[in-house]
């Protein structure tokens, strides 16, 4: 659907005023970001554009060994909130780091992005988690993560008074692994819509569709309001390999689907529509690391500040746009300029 109306298309948030726009929960992992070439991952038995969960030796291993690169936040809601922030929103973020060097270095770093970040340290068990990310010359990342304290969120940790201060509840997929992380995300979900307050949720890999593909559409079918998610993970979620059958299974369990393709661009299926969002056009492809991080970032602006369904796709392929352009998962420039000048006006 393109045009006129398509433009006229909006999603309907709640009028009550809200303190904050989104809210993250996510897996608080420091993101390490380096360069490497095929042959190193062939070296190291890495498959290229991956995601392999590590354990601390091998974590430890790999880090001795890759080139020096950013060392930054990261997680994939980290970087969501970040883009909102960044973007000029009202956001926060859940997630667990340990009372670590690393973990202080995380709180530090989210909280000078203008983010609130309360969620108490653990003080024992496993340290703050890490995310070993390669960049080869084909701009592919290939991603090495040692979860650590991170898996340890519990529904305890769940802030309610938080959760009922923002607009929307923003769920990352990668966090869905450990089962009281499941219980924290259902905990969360409740006390969202108990205020009258959205839910969103990424499918964040196509490897953790597979993994919990029922409890995933059990999430979907009773808590979720807003899903995001790329062709693989639509197409693993609905066991097709067929996107327009996997963009009709999705109709009647979400309100709102964005579904990323790359530089094909991005389709938001709402009701019976489905609007077709062009790629923002980009100099060249440096890092695609947090892509759809930032996707969701522009989308979820868009509906928090009431855009219409294709300018919120606007806003995410914009956003997206600027974070591929260069190394790193979190915005060079601030995006709300970054926009402004990208604005067909401009």
């Amino acid at each position: 659907m393109r045009g006129e109306d398509a433009g006229m298309l909006r999603f309907e948030m709640n009028s009550t005023p809200a303190a904050l726009d989104v809210v993250g929960i996510g897996n608080a992992i420091v993101d390490v970001i380096a360069h490497a070439d095929d042959a190193f991952l062939a070296q190291h038995a890495m498959e290229k554009g991956s995601m392999a969960l590590i354990d601390e030796a091998r974590a430890h291993a790999i880090y001795t060994v890759m080139e020096s690169g950013i060392e930054s936040p990261g997680g994939s809601a980290g970087n969501t909130v970040a883009g909102i922030a960044s973007l000029g929103g009202r956001a926060a973020y859940i997630g667990k780091v340990r009372d670590d060097a690393l973990g202080t270095a995380y709180r530090s770093g989210i909280t000078s992005a203008g983010i609130a970040f309360s969620t108490p340290c653990a003080t024992e068990g496993p340290s703050t988690a890490r995310c070993l990310i390669l960049v080869t010359p084909d701009a592919q990342r290939t991603m090495n993560t040692y979860l650590g304290a991170c898996v340890n969120l519990m529904p305890e940790d769940i802030d309610a008074k938080l959760i009922e201060s923002a607009q929307i509840t923003y769920l990352e997929g990668y966090l869905f692994d450990p089962p009281h992380a499941q219980d924290a995300f259902r905990a969360a979900s409740r006390i969202a819509h108990a205020a009258g307050r959205k839910v969103s949720l990424s499918l964040s890999d196509s490897f953790c569709v597979h993994r919990h593909r029922d409890a995933f559409l059990e999430l979907l079918k009773h808590h979720v309001d807003i899903l995001f998610a790329n062709e693989a993970e639509m197409r693993a979620l609905f066991e097709t390999d067929d996107l327009n059958a996997a963009l009709e299974s999705v109709r009647p369990l979400a309100d709102v689907a964005a579904i990323t393709r790359g530089a094909a661009g991005s389709l938001v299926v709402f009701k019976e529509e489905t609007i077709e969002v062009p790629a923002a056009p980009v100099a060249r492809v440096v890092d695609t690391t947090g892509a759809g991080d930032l996707y969701a970032a522009g989308f979820l602006f868009g509906l928090t500040q009431g855009a219409p369904l294709a300018e919120c796709g606007r806003l995410a392929s914009l956003a997206a746009a600027e974070i591929i352009s260069h190394f790193g998962g979190r915005p060079e420039t601030r995006l709300s300029e970054y926009v402004a000048t990208s604005s067909p006006a401009a």
